[in-house]
């Protein structure tokens, strides 16, 4: 196996090949760190490629933070480690008596109201630390403040291969050679930089594909934190004054002129593939994080915009722009207008806005709702039969199986994909297959199938999979 260099000698095009491994991670997300350890793990030198300052991606550097149960794997190891370096948060009834049930609860509000819960978060920023640490003790290689620009590619018969890959660092582009390329951006960047095929984000809400042809994104969101909230003086004021949604409060401010029109607009009336979820923000949406009265607020991009930020710089600069101006809107009606928010305070905003619906890359097998529904096996299945729950069937659980070809795109031969940037369809990554523990577990295959190839000489589409890994 090569060994991890940091500098080698030439140059092509001026760009200097700063680097080589056997494995080549673009991206550390949840997926992009878990296929750097587990290649890593697996005896081959690795480096990995991050535009932050910490691998995480939505849930450390874009502040979501989610903790779960372990699931098995690295996602299991990174839960334990969370919970000894105090870095998990758990609310429940007895910390929040008002919270279940309650409309301005993001994850929540379904639940009777003062029935028992468990919502467990971990601290975005500690989280970030224990991650580059366990990077560090495997002997990953990597590259943080560095944008991923392009791709070298090379023939390999009917299909290419990716020669290298080209970052913008402060020291300007530099160019990272490996064996196999690992797609971790979470929005199918080196896909798509690589030529390989993918459907673009967004789908047309079912009823509306008459009258309103534009291809609108699942919206993505831009979290934020603000501490100082004494929500038990908020519910006293829901409770007190018939106003569950801050409708009052709302209409209040808007007539005063001290909140935007698209701030807290109303919902969509479509029931398409989405449901309600994403298309509409008419409220409040909340969750507890890192400690007593500190909560993660969710601004979404409007609906209506049908901003593709992942391939569109103009619509990536809006986002972010927009975004900020109704978080500091939002934040300043509700310290003005809701009891116990009066000495709340903004401490975090997300380093990035999340991208829900981007590329769609086409695999050897794009797997579809269908297959779901079906329940489907396959010979090549990745994990044992897993069950999901999906929400638009009316809450339905099914129990199928993730092929392996889902992992391989078309046209390029040494690339692996992972998370969000898997081969399925855009209404089954986004309501089922994009969260933390299976974008985890989807990297960890990744890097295992990596290291395999590795080993045997072969690319990763020459991999046998026969055997489930969880």
């Amino acid at each position: 196996m090569h060994s991890t260099k940091t500098a080698i000698a030439g140059t092509r095009d001026g760009i200097p090949v700063v680097a080589e491994a056997d494995v080549v991670v673009v991206g550390g997300g949840p997926g992009g760190f878990a296929a750097a350890l587990r290649a890593r793990r697996d005896g081959c030198s690795v480096i990995l490629i991050e535009k932050f300052d910490m691998p995480g991606g939505v849930h450390t550097s874009g502040l979501q933070g989610a903790a779960n149960t372990g699931v098995g794997g690295i996602h299991t190891e990174l839960m334990e480690r969370f919970a000894q370096e105090n870095c998990i948060y758990i609310a429940d009834e007895t910390v929040l008596p008002d919270w279940a049930g309650n409309p301005l609860s993001h994850y929540d509000y379904y639940l009777p109201p003062g029935s028992p819960f468990r919502r467990a978060s971990f601290n975005p920023e500690s989280a970030g630390n224990v991650m580059v640490r366990m990077l560090e003790e495997a002997g990953v290689h990597t590259f943080y403040g560095a944008n991923f620009v392009d791709v070298r590619l090379e023939s390999q018969g009917e299909e290419q291969r990716i020669s290298q890959v080209i970052i913008d660092t402060v020291e300007g582009l530099q160019a990272i050679s490996g064996r196999i390329f690992i797609e971790g951006t979470g929005t199918a960047e080196l896909v798509a930089r690589s030529g390989a095929p993918f459907v673009r984000g967004g789908g047309r809400q079912p009823e509306t594909i008459e009258t309103d042809p534009v291809n609108r994104p699942i919206p993505g969101g831009l979290l934020w934190i603000m501490s100082g909230i004494d929500f038990a003086a908020t519910a006293a004021y829901q409770r007190r004054e018939n106003d569950p949604s801050l409708s009052k409060l709302i209409n209040a401010a808007r007539a005063a002129g001290d909140i935007p029109p698209d701030l807290y607009r109303p919902r969509l009336a479509a029931q398409g593939v989405y449901g309600d979820h994403y298309i509409g923000h008419p409220t409040v949406d909340m969750s507890p994080i890192q400690g007593p009265g500190t909560f993660i607020l969710w601004q979404n991009v409007p609906y209506e915009w049908a901003l593709h930020m992942d391939d569109d710089a103009a619509h990536a600069s809006r986002a972010k722009r927009e975004l900020r101006r109704l978080i500091d809107a939002e934040s300043r009606f509700l310290v003005k207008y809701v009891p116990g928010f009066e000495d709340a305070f903004i401490t975090h905003v997300g380093r990035y806005v999340g991208v829900r619906d981007g590329r769609h890359p086409i695999g050897e097998y794009v797997f579809s709702i269908d297959d779901a529904r079906q329940q489907r096996r396959f010979p090549d299945a990745v994990t044992r039969p897993m069950t999901k729950t999906f929400f638009w069937d009316a809450y339905t659980r099914y129990t199928f199986e993730v092929p392996y070809r889902c992992f391989l795109p078309k046209g390029v031969c040494n690339m692996l994909l992972t998370g969000a940037s898997l081969s399925f369809t855009f209404e089954t990554i986004f309501m089922v297959m994009r969260n933390f523990p299976w974008c985890t577990q989807t990297g960890e295959i990744a890097g295992h199938a990596a290291a395999r190839a590795i080993r045997e000489g072969i690319t990763p589409r020459e991999v046998v999979w026969r055997e489930p890994l969880f």
